[in-house]
């Protein structure tokens, strides 16, 4: 059955007052209904579930709208500071797919790329763990399926029984927008990220299955590739970015040797310079699959020689990461951290590289990344037994089969000359077990 096409404020209209809604996490969120969902001027008892908003949203600072959140970007780090009801649900991408399961939320909604001949919709640039969640309220005569068709958002392909799309007979509201996808734009590298980025980009020899994270040390180690003499590199990463699709340009990837999924890049979700999405519509060569998918360790470690490039917030001496809170509050999220981290101990060519720079400015002050033990209060990210290699500007700790002594000395090896000293007497001091 033809879903109803409605105006935007009119969808919105569709949203009780005693309501649930989901979406998915950043680049598939639909952002014009969102938008619209602001002119509602209260709700008695809205509950939201979404991830990484792309947008400030007006309808989370209405009365009686409840945000939880997977993932903090700075639109819920803003919306929490202004006295929104934002709080965070501790999760990793892949677990926002049972969470999903158990809300059941009555409405899902979702972007997606206009209609093809036979009536099919791309969902574009996330798969995530969203893709059950909206087949399933669609085929609920209880639920409700809303999607956003924008005609400036990629058409993209799934793979295998995965096909990454919706038909028009499984929606119920069909609204239309012009708005454009998010655009991330490329973060200058200074002198310590590029010095980070060199030494991660030694670990990449030709035939390497590469993931990269968010920010501009990934972003600087693909650039270094693609100008670099290597070649013949695999793509399997939860984040599709803007340096994975300068790496597909300038002829490096063949995704030849992966040994899983050969042939293509797989991801989960694409997001960042808008010449990004034009290059991935109609291109076959990049498959979204759902994170269930392309996150799960064992899957990961099928790859031929994965090389993980990550950050970390702090680690200490340990070997414990913090990637996803400050100060003991939420910053971020979890994400797909431990699951590109873990994997490296799988298999013994697969490398994980968590890189940041040494120090980082708090107000006026420079604060080590690297120390003796994280503060009381603190939330670890990723445990200290799954980490493989930490990379700074000063150098690579390589801590597999290490002893805690081992370990605490590598580390505290890369740390700021300013701090090195304190460091490598704690490390000293360290017992043995």
């Amino acid at each position: 059955m033809a879903p109803r096409l409605l105006s935007l404020e009119d969808a919105a209209a569709l949203v009780r007052s005693v309501d649930t809604l989901s979406f998915p996490l950043g680049p598939g969120q639909p952002t014009g209904f969102l938008h619209a969902l602001g002119g509602r001027e209260s709700f008695e008892d809205l509950q939201v579930f979404g991830a990484l908003l792309v947008d400030l949203y007006e309808v989370f600072t209405r009365p009686g709208v409840h945000y939880l959140s997977g993932f903090f970007g700075p639109a819920e780090r803003f919306l929490l500071a202004a006295g929104a009801d934002i709080q965070f649900v501790p999760a990793d991408f892949r677990r926002f797919e049972p969470i999903l399961r158990a809300l059941k939320p009555r409405i899902m909604c979702t972007v997606a790329s206009p209609p093809d001949p036979e009536g099919y919709l791309s969902l574009t640039v996330h798969a995530g763990a969203s893709v059950d969640a909206l087949h399933q309220a669609g085929a609920d005569p209880d639920r409700l399926l809303i999607v956003e068709s924008n005609a400036k958002f990629p058409r993209t392909f799934g793979l295998g029984d995965h096909h990454h799309r919706l038909h028009l007979d499984e929606i119920d509201v069909l609204v239309e927008s012009d708005r454009d996808p998010v655009n991330i734009a490329d973060v200058p590298a200074g002198a310590a990220e590029r010095t980070i980025a060199e030494f991660a980009a030694a670990f990449v020899t030709d035939g390497c299955t590469l993931q990269t994270g968010i920010g501009s040390i990934p972003n600087t180690v693909a650039t270094m590739l693609a100008e670099g003499p290597g070649g013949d590199y695999g793509i399997h990463s939860e984040m599709f970015t803007s340096g994975l699709m300068r790496l597909h340009q300038a002829g490096k990837v063949t995704n030849a040797r992966k040994g899983i999924f050969e042939g293509v890049s797989v991801t989960t979700f694409a997001a960042g310079v808008p010449e990004l999405y034009e290059w991935l519509d109609d291109n076959a060569d990049v498959r979204f699959l759902p994170v269930s998918i392309v996150n799960a360790p064992e899957t990961i470690a099928r790859n031929h020689k994965m090389v993980m490039v990550n950050g970390a917030v702090s680690i200490d001496l340990a070997g414990q990461a913090i990637a996803d809170t400050v100060g003991g509050k939420q910053y971020s999220g979890i994400g797909g951290h431990e699951d590109f981290t873990m994997p490296s101990g799988l298999e013994l060519e697969d490398r994980s590289l968590l890189c940041l720079p040494s120090t980082v400015e708090v107000g006026s002050s420079v604060v080590s990344r690297l120390v003796a033990q994280h503060p009381a209060g603190s939330i670890v990210t990723t445990p200290r037994h799954q980490l493989d290699a930490v990379v700074t500007e000063f150098g690579v700790a390589e801590l597999r089969g290490l002893t805690v002594r081992q370990r605490a000395a590598a580390l505290a090896a890369l740390a700021h000359p300013d701090f090195r000293d304190d460091l490598e007497t704690a490390a000293a001091e360290t017992p043995p077990t």
